[in-house]
């Protein structure tokens, strides 16, 4: 388990004070004016050497993505986005970061712009966080305050922030539809090329990151990357905020270890599964675009983005969602889908068709008014809408699909057992409805 003195979120439950004193009292913007000094090279090469990987679902290198920006000037603008939509189901933790320790967020963005040469930051902020808005507006306003932001400020680089609140829609989660919401545009998005650092917001070389990802860069500045790179496995090095919903004792958001055991993790900080660990019946690990899992399988998964892959799913946002064997699994994955279907866009042909024929499917399948021969049929179409999209809406609504099928393919046939035909085709239940 992590250590306490290896933890980089000390107020995550919000028991000290979250305002610029308090945060300086925890080591909060202390050696920053060193870190600009130092430049855009050496920041990068910290967290480079820090094995950082994108704590908002992709996992991609943090340091490798702001090496894609420009390195010489053509006279346009750096930006640095920080993606704070968090609408993936089942993800709670970048509000945590925003309500407890928003200077964490602060100071990193200021490090990040550092490191891609940037002197703007938009703060892109989920609609429903409305107080956590207002906490990080109040923060913004504290770094102002004290010139740790701002035109010359005292770390000798100008850097603004400017938090912008969105509607609340899942799809401007995706880096390119958020920057198309922060335009005042409709949220869809963007095809690819050309890319954010040649051409994003506004048509000016543009980072996006996350929220989580961003608040770490202080704490690895100031402890060292290879310190971050020490907590963890090979290539899933550091720590993660992991959030657990559902059939466990004590949910939670909190800061451990990557590679930490699942069991362990779950007993640890959540009190156990309800009713005991032979009650286990499903887990999604990454957030609910990601495909489930036994129990069984689970059990002994390391939480990392290596070892929930090798039980068949993705780390993702580190959202883990437990369900015990009072869930109606079949149930469970169609609120899923009505769920996608409703966000989609609407832009590519695979997901705005897709999405609602998948919902259609599952919703009988729910009843057991299906045939068994929809199943594959149903697997095929999601493979379809898979990898066919602008965007990765359509991976979100085929994963989950697809992890049932592989997961619990018994357990609808069996819903489907349940069930008897008339002449005429149509179904008549043999069970009392719901």
């Amino acid at each position: 388990m992590l250590a306490d003195k290896d933890r980089i979120f000390t107020n995550l439950y919000g028991h000290h004070d979250w305002r610029l004193d308090g945060a300086r009292q925890r080591g909060a913007w202390r050696g920053t004016k060193e870190f600009i000094e130092a430049g855009r090279d050496w920041i990068t090469a910290e967290v480079k050497a820090s094995g950082l990987r994108g704590r908002g679902g992709g996992g991609f290198p943090t340091a490798l993505k702001w090496t894609f920006m420009p390195k010489v000037s053509d006279g346009r603008p750096h930006y640095l986005l920080v993606n704070a939509d968090e609408s993936e189901p089942g993800t709670c933790k970048d509000r945590e970061i925003m309500r407890h320790d928003p200077h964490h967020l602060v100071e990193g963005c200021l490090l990040a712009g550092r490191a891609i040469d940037a002197h703007l930051a938009f703060i892109y902020v989920r609609g429903e966080f409305f107080r956590e808005r207002q906490r990080l507006e109040q923060a913004i306003a504290e770094a102002y305050e004290a010139r740790l932001i701002g035109k010359d400020n005292i770390h000798g680089w100008d850097f603004d922030i400017v938090v912008h609140h969105g509607a609340g829609a899942y799809i401007c989660g995706e880096e390119t539809a958020l920057m198309e919401s922060l335009e005042g545009k409709k949220g869809q998005p963007r095809l690819r090329p050309p890319f954010p650092a040649s051409a994003g917001v506004y048509g000016n070389p543009t980072t996006i990151n996350n929220a989580e990802s961003i608040a770490v860069v202080p704490e690895i500045l100031r402890r060292s990357g290879a310190w971050f790179n020490a907590l963890g496995r090979p290539n899933n090095a550091g720590t993660k905020l992991f959030c657990v919903s559902g059939h466990v004792n004590t949910p939670a958001v909190f800061e451990e270890e990557m590679g930490v055991p699942f069991a362990e993790m779950i007993e640890w900080h959540c009190g156990g599964v309800r009713g005991g660990w032979d009650n286990l019946l499903a887990v999604i690990p990454g957030g609910g675009s990601m495909p489930c899992v036994t129990g069984e399988k689970m059990r002994d998964a390391r939480m990392d983005f290596d070892g929930v892959r090798e039980v068949g799913s993705s780390l993702g946002s580190a959202a883990v969602i437990v369900m015990d064997r009072s869930t109606d699994v079949i149930r469970a994955i169609w609120r899923l889908s009505a769920f996608y279907k409703h966000e989609s866009c609407g832009q590519c042909t695979p997901c705005r068709e897709g999405t609602g024929w998948i919902e259609r499917v599952l919703a009988r399948m729910v009843e057991g008014r299906a045939q068994k021969r929809e199943i594959d049929m149903l697997f095929e179409v999601t493979k379809q809408i898979e990898g066919h999209t602008i965007c990765g809406l359509g991976e979100a609504a085929s994963w989950p699909v697809q992890g049932l099928i592989r997961n619990f393919r018994q357990t609808i046939e069996d819903r489907i057992d349940s069930y008897t035909y008339r002449s005429d085709d149509d179904f008549v239940p043999s069970i009392a409805a719901e």
